[in-house]
Formats: C-alpha cells, structure tokens, sequence
C-alpha cells in the first residue's frame, strides 16, 4: 500500500488494555491441549527406540494386546503406503519405517483405557533391534568415514563428491569477494559452532483425536496452525482433508516448535483401530526433549575484511546445519540470507551444507538460522571492532543497512529501522555505565524477514452494535488483543466490543500458523481490511435509508455521517443503530478478507549486555540488557515489550547453559528440565527495552512482526561481553561456566 495510506494519529492503536484471555488463563478456566476429555475416550503411550540408529527386525505386541482395557496397537505396517517428498519424511517421523534413525524415535503406539494401562501396554510390546552405527555431530556427519544415515536423499543442489549426508547445498553472493579482502587493511577468519537448543514451552505436545471408519474425523490439538496439521496428519493417514476437523486449543508456548506434527496422527490412527473412540495421547518432558523439534546445531566458517576506520570492505560464510534424520528440516536456507542481512557490504560470498544426522527431526525457533548465523558474523565484526580499537556501535552506523540498500541476499530494503535502533541503543544510559572489574559489555544487531502468508479472516457486526472477528492464526503473544485494537480503530468503537476469536479449520479459508512473526501483520491487515468492507456496507445502509447516494456517506467515530452539507442534514447513524435494524434492511452485515498477504517489512533490532564473569569459576552473571528493535507501530505496546524480553531471555538461556548433549551411544543425555537447563527468573536481570518505530508502508497501521528478531543478537552480544570481562573469545556455545574457566585458564598460560 502506499505511505500514505498508513494510518496516524491513534484513539485505541498503542494503548495497553487487558488481554482478552487473561481472566481465563488466570483462573485455570482457559482450556490447553491436555484439558480435552470426551466420552468413551481412550489414552494412549509411544513406544520409542532407545537407540540412536537401528533397523528393526520385528515388533511384537501380542503382550500388550492381551491385557484387559487395551484396545489398539498400531505401527508402520498400519498406515498406508506409496507416499513421497515430504510427506514420506513426515511419516517416517511418526513412525518409524525399518529403521530406527534417532533416539526417541516411535516405533509402535498403544491405547488403552487408561493412562498408566497405556504405559504398562507400551512396556510389553516387544521390539527386537539391530543396531546400526550412527553420527549426532554436524562435523563428524560429513567427515570421510562417517555412516551415511540415508542414502539417497541428497536433492539436486548436492554438488558431486561431497559426502552422501549432505542434503542440500546452497551459495549466493555479490561483487568481487577477493578485491574486497585485498582492500581491507585487516582480513580475520574463525569458525564458530553453535549447538541444538530447545524451544522450551511449558506446555508439551497433546492432541484428542477421533477418527472413524468412514474416514471423517476430528482433532482438538495444540498447535502453531491447525490447518497444517489437518493438511499433515491427513496426508500420513491418507484421507481427505475436507473430512478432519482441526480445533485449537489454548497454547501454552510454541516459538516454531509446533507448527508441525510429531505424534498428533497416532491419535487418529489409534481411533480408527479402536473403532473411531476417541484417542487422548500427552507427551513427556521426556518425549518432548528426545523426539521434537529442537533447533539445528551449526558449524560456521566467517571470514571479513575491514579497513582501520571501520569500513568492512567482503564477508565470506561457509555454514554447515544438521536439522536431524530428515533432509530440509535445517534452517540454513534462512541461515545464510541473514548471515549479513543488517550490512550493506560490496562484495560477499555465502556457501552452506544442510547435513542428515542421527537427530531428532528439526523445527522452527524463533527466527530459525538467523541466531546462529548472527553468532558467527556479530561475533567477528566485534573481534575486528576490538583489534582496531572501534566503537561496536559506529562501526555498525558506518556499514549498516539503510532504506533502499540492496540487502545482502537481493530484495532492495524498503522502509527499515536498523540505523535508528543503532542510535537509540547509543544513546541509551545503559551503554555509558562504566564497568568495574571482570565486566564486560557486549553489542550485537540483528534481522529476521517478516512473513505475510495465506490469511483468512471474517468480521460480523452485533446487533448491538460490537463486532466478533474470526481469525486462524491461534493467539500465542498477544494477538487476539493486538487485532483487537486495530479493529477498533477503524471502525471507531471501544475495544470492549471487540471479541476476536481463534476457529476451527471449518469455519475460515486456509490460515498458515502463527509463524514467521505473522499473526498481528496478516491477521490484522486482513481484519482491517474485513472491517473496511462492513464500513461500506454500513454506509450503504445509513444511505438507504436517508435516501441519499452511497458516495455521500462517511463513517467516522463509529457511525455514519453524510459527507458534507451537500448530502443533506442527518443525524449520524451509529453502528448499534445500524445493526438493530441490520435484519430489516438486508440482513447481516460482515466483512471478509483472503489473502496471501504482502509488505511485511523487515525487521532489525540492536541488543546491549553487561556481563561480570567469576575469574574462579567461570560462571557469567547478566547485569544489564537492553533490547532495541524496531515494531513499525507498536499496537500494544506491553505485549511488544514482552516479545521483544522474551527473546532476550531465551537467548540468554542458549548463550549461556542450553545446548543437547549426546553421549558416545547417540542417547540424548539430558532429556529433562533438571538437565536441560533453560533460564529461570533468578537468572535473568530487568530486561530494558526501548521500542522504536518506523512504520511499516505494507501494513494499513505500520506494524512489522515482532516476534523472532528478538533472539537474534544475544548470543553475539553475549559472547562478545564475555570476551570483554576475561579477555577470552569464546568461538562455541554455549559459554557455559567450564567452558569459560577453561578458556580463562587457556588465557592465562599465553
């Protein structure tokens, strides 16, 4: 849309009201995933290898079916064949086909009439293995005598000669990388490795699911996106989409971790075997940690050169992404664009592997790739900042992204604020604290792209004048009170009389999940427009029955006014008034919109970090952080502060404890949250924000999503603050506190 048609000068737009789940949530009334229950229902338990790679030789369930209240088994042999491309990949993760190619992996399923029968049931289906060798490092994956985990599924890209457990390989670039180096009066290089981290959320996987023998089915499921599980689960069970009916629940945390299926379509698959009961299944702390989605590790390769007075003149990358035992589940076709995406740099060169390891299928997190390619590039360019004795944030303003630099991945930027969260975190009192000893502080930019997608959304006006939006994009920061706000704004009412509701798959077109830092942009662009649409029609109405001509019909302050003393002299018609009357006049009066949305804008934000480190244990304490990143508007202003701290927390978490250990035989060593140590409140400062906004041109209000970027700048902000306080460049995450001791120790001895 054009600049000028982005909206200024807001009543509701920017206010904080109360989030519209909030009283549910608060006194328990709010229903999650696991809170389903349906009569006749059914539980049900996974079988999983415990071992990392292994071909199974046969499953034996007559055991479990001999116990009373069991009352389905299922295992590869009951779903159907001749699947290909994705969809295979999707089934062999539900289930495993003859081998067994990660710890966790499920080979057979159970429902019972309880939960612990389940369990019991799962106990004593025998499974007989051969175990295979396995690899779970992304180096030692393509090393010469490493195992190939799956043959033959190396796509086009996959130069020849390289090893057989690269997938996918990528390269792209711009201008003369070697005359760039040649200029530069200073040329580093290093590798950096960054290691699998979870998302997290509270709540683990838990889907309902009744599926009969007519092929018609249901699912009430937690979710990123219910239309992609509908599309998923039916295309591994092999039925038709249009007859499963996908529900969300409440969602207690996804961060891209559910915008996939893990284990939903056991639940179906189980019904049907049972006689269509329904099928309950909740996953462990356990299960969640072994079998889903953790993001991918990484080993870089960044090379830059850089003139004494800042200018970086080339950059060079070189990454390699395991994303687990399934090929195009690495993120490193997002990895390498954002690699310097906050940068307009002449020349550059990016090169990137996806590998197959013996791993877990990967998912999204929170900006995926984006992180860890920040990691190694935000990483650098503070190395070269301190070797030169730069400011981190000049030699940023010096080279940074600007409107209309080409950026480095192509697209030529639009409307950006990459320079204005630069001089905003400058200008902040948190980057002139002096330090005292072993403190360190820590600088680092990032970028996530924004995404728009297919949206559907539906507005009805009240006969009491309120308006009900039904979108698809299930509320997992803020949405529904966002859109809310935004619907209205433009339809002039109070936002108490906005109830926005999440629907189920057969109420609305198809919706992808809430990804991609999407929900606000695209859902809300799409209900402004669906509430623009009830305005004309409200218009109509008020001009039916003044007598008037469509065209001479305003609305304004939530009602419709004839536009001038040329259309007559009226009272205003106020939209209670009009939906009274609406079944009188022509019946009900809504607004729709569907749409692959458009113009989503980028998005940049610049993160600075106090660190003090103990010289005697090398243990890091977060003194300060401050989060700067640009909204484009920012709707509601506490939840965009919540995003923009949220990020900051797990990045903080990934920097300095998170990571997936595995041991010698491929096992997972830390599948719970007593090992798998994510940040808790005592381990985090006040998080400082500052939002900045420069309004998005594509979107009707300005907004830019806000929910990935976030995460992009800690773990180089960090890692830099460290090297600040000892001196000691830690090159792996996570900078835990025997890694940091060690390198202290390292430092010392010269």
């Amino acid at each position: 849309m054009a600049r000028d048609d982005v909206k200024t000068g807001y009543k509701y737009v920017g206010t904080r009201p109360n989030r519209p789940d909030g009283l549910d949530k608060v006194t328990g009334r709010a229903r999650y995933g696991a809170d389903f229950s349906l009569p006749g229902m059914l539980h049900a338990a996974v079988v999983r290898s415990p071992h990392a790679h292994a071909r199974i030789v046969r499953i034996d369930a007559s055991k479990a079916l001999a116990l009373e209240g069991v009352k389905a088994v299922v295992t590869r042999a009951d779903l159907p064949t001749g699947l290909t491309g994705e969809d295979l990949n999707l089934q062999d993760n539900t289930l495993a086909g003859d081998r067994a190619l990660y710890d966790g992996h499920a080979v057979a399923a159970v429902a019972a009439t309880s939960p612990l029968l389940a369990q019991d049931a799962a106990r004593l289906i025998e499974v007989e293995y051969e175990v295979l060798p396995h690899v779970t490092d992304v180096d030692a994956a393509i090393a010469p005598d490493a195992p190939v985990i799956r043959p033959g599924v190396a796509d086009y890209s996959v130069p020849e000669g390289m090893h057989g457990n690269v997938a996918r390989y990528m390269e792209f670039g711009h201008g003369d990388v070697e005359a760039g180096f040649a200029a530069a009066d200073v040329v580093r290089e290093h590798t950096y490795r960054t290691e699998a981290t979870h998302q997290g959320y509270i709540e683990p996987h838990a889907a309902v699911g009744q599926l009969g023998e007519d092929g018609r089915g249901e699912m009430w499921v937690c979710t990123q996106g219910h239309w992609y599980i509908r599309r998923m689960c039916s295309a591994v069970l092999g039925i038709e989409a249009a007859n499963l009916r996908v529900t969300p629940s409440e969602i207690g945390g996804g961060f891209g971790g559910k915008t996939t299926i893990f284990m939903e379509p056991l639940t179906l698959a189980l019904s049907k075997k049972a006689g269509g009961r329904p099928v309950k299944l909740v996953m462990s702390r356990s299960e969640v940690l072994r079998a889903t989605g953790p993001t991918a590790s990484a080993s870089m390769d960044v090379k830059i050169g850089m003139k004494r007075d800042g200018t970086i003149t080339a950059g060079q990358v070189y990454f390699r992404m395991q994303g687990g035992a399934f090929p195009g589940m690495s993120p490193i076709g997002e990895a390498l664009p954002c690699a310097f995406a906050c940068y307009d740099i002449p020349a550059l060169k990016h090169e990137g592997i996806e590998i197959i390891t013996n791993r877990p299928k990967a998912a999204a997190y929170r900006a995926p790739g984006s992180p860890m390619a920040a990691f190694a590039v935000e990483s650098m360019i503070d190395e070269l900042c301190r070797e030169l004795g730069l400011d981190p944030i000049e030699v940023r303003l010096k080279n940074g992204a600007r409107n209309g630099s080409k950026s480095s991945y192509g697209p030529v930027y639009d409307v950006i604020g990459l320079q204005e969260t630069l001089e905003a975190a400058k200008a902040h009192p948190n980057y002139s604290i002096p330090l005292g000893p072993n403190q360190g502080r820590g600088v680092a930019s990032g970028f996530w792209f924004n995404h728009g997608g297919e949206t559907s959304v539906s507005l009805a006006i009240g006969e009491d004048g309120t308006a009900t939006v039904s979108i698809g994009t299930p509320d997992i920061g803020g949405s529904r009170a966002s859109i809310g706000l935004m619907v209205a704004e433009t339809l002039g009412i109070p936002y108490e009389d906005v109830r926005v509701n999440v629907v189920e798959t057969g109420a609305l077109g198809v919706n992808e999940p809430t990804h991609g830092s999407r929900a606000t942009f695209a859902s809300g662009k799409a209900a402004v427009i669906a509430a623009e649409a009830a305005i004309r029609e409200m218009c109509k109405r008020a001009a039916a029955e003044w007598g008037i001509d469509a065209d001479a019909v305003e609305w304004k302050d939530g009602a419709a006014h004839p536009a001038g003393p040329n259309a007559g002299k009226f009272p205003p018609m106020t939209i209670g008034e009009i939906g009274a009357k609406m079944g009188s006049t022509g019946g009900p009066i809504s607004g729709h919109h569907e749409v692959t949305a458009g113009g989503y804008g980028a998005s940049f934000g610049t993160h600075v970090v106090d660190v003090e480190v103990d010289p005697e244990t090398g243990r890091t304490t977060v003194l300060r952080y401050l989060v700067v990143q640009d909204a484009g508007t920012a709707i509601h202003p506490a939840y965009v502060e919540g995003q923009y701290q949220g990020g900051a927390a797990q990045g903080i978490g990934w920097a300095l404890n998170e990571e997936y250990i595995y041991g010698p035989d491929g096992r997972l060593q830390n599948p719970v949250f007593l090992d798998y140590r994510i940040p808790v409140a005592s381990d985090l400062p006040m998080i400082d924000t500052v939002i900045v906004e420069v309004p998005n041109p594509g979107h009707p209000y300005g907004v830019r999503g806000v929910g990935e970027t976030g995460i992009t700048p800690p773990l180089p902000a960090i890692a830099s603050a460290i090297a600040g306080a000892t001196g000691a460049r830690i090159r792996s995450l996570p900078c835990s506190p025997p890694k940091v001791l060690a390198a202290i120790k390292a430092l010392k001895k010269g």
